[in-house]
C-alpha cells in the first residue's frame, strides 16, 4: 500500500519541533491536521521539550497530502481554574493529538499535564482527555477533569502515568481508548515499564470505563526477552474490510516487520485482543522519498487519514532529535487502494 513520498508531503514549521499528526477530512471537504509542537528554543530541547513545552496546534489543507497551512493553536495551555485558585489537568502542556468524527462531532483526544517545569513532575502527571467541536476550527469544549486518570490502586499497571491515547468509534456507537500507561514502582521516579490498557465509553464525555487486563503486550517467550513488541497504536474499526478494529503500530523490536522501528499492522474482532494480521508489514524502519532518496529516520506516531473506511495516507511523526540537520517533522505518505487488509 505505502507509496514513495513526494519531497513537498512533509509538514513543518520553523522554529518549532513538529511531531504527531492528527489527520481528518472534514464536512467542509477540507483536510485538517492537528499536531503537536513546542519551540526549537527552549532549554529541554527536543526531549524531554516535548513534556514541558508542547501545544496542540492546527493546520488545514484543500488535498489530502496538503500543502497543509497553520491556522491556529487547538488546545492551548490552559494554566489556573479561576474557580478553584488551582492548576487545571492541563495546565501547562497539551501533546498527542488524536482526532475522531463521531456523529457530525469532532472529538479531539489528547495527553495534558501540568508541573513545576521539571521533566519528571510534568510526565508523570500526564492525563488524557478529549475536547469536542461542531466544526474543526473548533470552538473546542474542554473537561475540568481528564477522562482517563491513574489508578488508585498503587499496584496498577497504570498507577502513575496516561498517555498516547488511540481512539476508535464501536459498532454500537461507544467509543473504545487503547492507552499508554506506566506504573508506580517504589524508588523508582519515573516507574515501572510502559504498558497498555483499554476503557470504553457510551458517549465522548465518559464515563470512561476501563477494561479488565493490557493490551499489545509480549507473551510466551516474547515475554522472557522483551517487555514491549508493539508502541502507540492508531486504531480504527472497518465493517467494509472484515467487520473487525485495525491498529497500525510501531514494530519495537522488529518481530513484525523484520524491522525494529518499522510500522505493523494488526487486527481485533473486539478491540480487546490483538494479533498480528496475515500481512503485518506497513513500512520498514525507513520510507522512500520519490525523488530515489531514503528517510534518515523512521516514522513515529502514525495516524491514517480515511475517506469513509478506505485509508488514503499514512501521517506519520519523523526526523527527532535534529539529527542530519533536520528537524522534527510530520510526512504524509501517499497509500494504493488497499483491496484487502
Amino acid at each position: 500500500m505505502v507509496q514513495p513520498v513526494p519531497v513537498d508531503c512533509e509538514f513543518s514549521q520553523p522554529g518549532y519541533f513538529v511531531w504527531c499528526g492528527a489527520p481528518v477530512r472534514g464536512a467542509d471537504g477540507k483536510y485538517h491536521l492537528f499536531y503537536s509542537r513546542w519551540p526549537v528554543k527552549n532549554p529541554n530541547g527536543f526531549a524531554p521539550g516535548w513534556a514541558i513545552h508542547s501545544e496542540i496546534a492546527y493546520a488545514v489543507a484543500d488535498q489530502p497530502l496538503g500543502p497543509y497551512k497553520f491556522v491556529n493553536v487547538a488546545l492551548p495551555a490552559r494554566g489556573t481554574n479561576a474557580a478553584t485558585g488551582k492548576k487545571f489537568w492541563d495546565a501547562d502542556v497539551t501533546h498527542n493529538p488524536n482526532i475522531v468524527l463521531r456523529g457530525g462531532k469532532y472529538l479531539l483526544y489528547y495527553v495534558g499535564n501540568q508541573g513545576d517545569g521539571n521533566y519528571p513532575t510534568h510526565r508523570n502527571h500526564q492525563r488524557i482527555g478529549v475536547a469536542i467541536a461542531d466544526k474543526p476550527e473548533g470552538p473546542w469544549r474542554r473537561f475540568d477533569q481528564p477522562i482517563v486518570d491513574v489508578s488508585a490502586d498503587a499496584g496498577a499497571f497504570d498507577s502513575l502515568c496516561v498517555a498516547n491515547p488511540a481512539a476508535a468509534v464501536r459498532p454500537d456507537g461507544g467509543l473504545i481508548v487503547i492507552y499508554k500507561a506506566v506504573p508506580i514502582v517504589p524508588g523508582k521516579v519515573m516507574g515501572g515499564n510502559v504498558r497498555y490498557g483499554v476503557a470504553v465509553a457510551d458517549k465522548p464525555e465518559g464515563p470512561y470505563v476501563k477494561q479488565p487486563g493490557r493490551v499489545f503486550e509480549a507473551e510466551g517467550e516474547d515475554a522472557k526477552k522483551h517487555w514491549m513488541l508493539a508502541e502507540d497504536p492508531y486504531i480504527w474499526f472497518s465493517r467494509k474490510y472484515g467487520n473487525r478494529y485495525y491498529a497500525v503500530a510501531r514494530d519495537v523490536v522488529g518481530k513484525f516487520t523484520g524491522a525494529s522501528g518499522g510500522l505493523a499492522l494488526f487486527e481485533s474482532v473486539d478491540g480487546f485482543h490483538w494479533n498480528a494480521a496475515t500481512h503485518p508489514k506497513v513500512l520498514g524502519a525507513r520510507f522512500n522519498w520519490a525523488d530515489g532518496t531514503t528517510s534518515h529516520q523512521n516514522v513515529e506516531r502514525p495516524a491514517l487519514l480515511l475517506d469513509g473506511e478506505d485509508p488514503v495516507a499514512l501521517f506519520g511523526a519523523t526526523d527527532g532529535y535534529q539529527k542530519n540537520g533536520r528537524i522534527a517533522r510530520n510526512v504524509h505518505i501517499p497509500l494504493k487502494p488497499a483491496g484487502n487488509l
